[in-house]
């Protein structure tokens, strides 16, 4: 993965998933219980898997199938180096991760920690990814979300290092040389990485 090394073993690791999307609450009744029958609350809501190391920094990527097992653990193989400890929720998707990794997981309808195994630092990340997109950009595209979800971790990453005067001066840095056309801005054609290989730009 371009920008990133693989997280190497001796290192702690959480993974976990959020879903963006409307709130069934501010939906129209007929929408809403169109939406709900027989569904998740997930449903009809856009997936990111974060894959957050302790200490160190935050992968995020926008999901084209939120539910597929084989692809959610081919990104912690492709980031994360075996035998490496590896914390997540109960989802039964990250089950096959045992034997591969030291892997642990707590149970949310139990408990939500135990010892040093918790997903809560990720939990944080969703909480101000959402409130970023909810409270201060109020509508966002899908097919701009990944430019979101790059831009709040970019900010989540860079929150010790670098003051906002260095983080300004590396992006400006970083955008020499290229263009963002309006057609590309407004989705009319193809810009920037597939949702589900978004990376994070540092």
């Amino acid at each position: 993965m371009a920008g990133f090394e693989v997280i190497t073993e001796g290192s702690e690791v959480e993974i976990d998933e959020s879903f963006i999307g409307g709130k069934a609450r501010n939906m129209h009744a007929s929408r809403k219980a169109r939406m709900l029958e027989g569904k998740s609350g997930a449903f009809g809501k856009v997936g990111i898997q974060g894959i957050l190391e302790r200490g160190g920094t935050l992968r995020a990527f926008v999901l084209e199938r939120p539910h597929h097992r084989e692809g959610l653990q081919q990104r912690v193989h492709d980031n994360v180096e075996r035998n490496t400890s590896v914390f997540t929720d109960e989802a039964t998707h990250y089950f096959g991760l045992k034997g591969p990794f030291a892997h642990e997981f707590v149970n949310h309808a139990e408990e939500y920690v135990r010892g040093n195994v918790h997903t809560n630092t990720l939990e944080n990340f969703w909480s101000l990814l959402k409130r970023g997109l909810h409270g201060t950009y109020v509508s966002v595209e899908p097919f701009h979300l990944f430019r979101y979800v790059d831009e709040e971790a970019f900010r989540y990453n860079t929150r010790k290092p670098m003051s906002d005067a260095d983080r300004f001066s590396y992006l400006v840095r970083k955008i020499v040389g290229k263009r963002l056309t309006y057609a590309a801005l407004t989705g009319k054609t193809e810009a920037g990485p597939s949702p589900d290989t978004t990376e994070v730009p540092f």
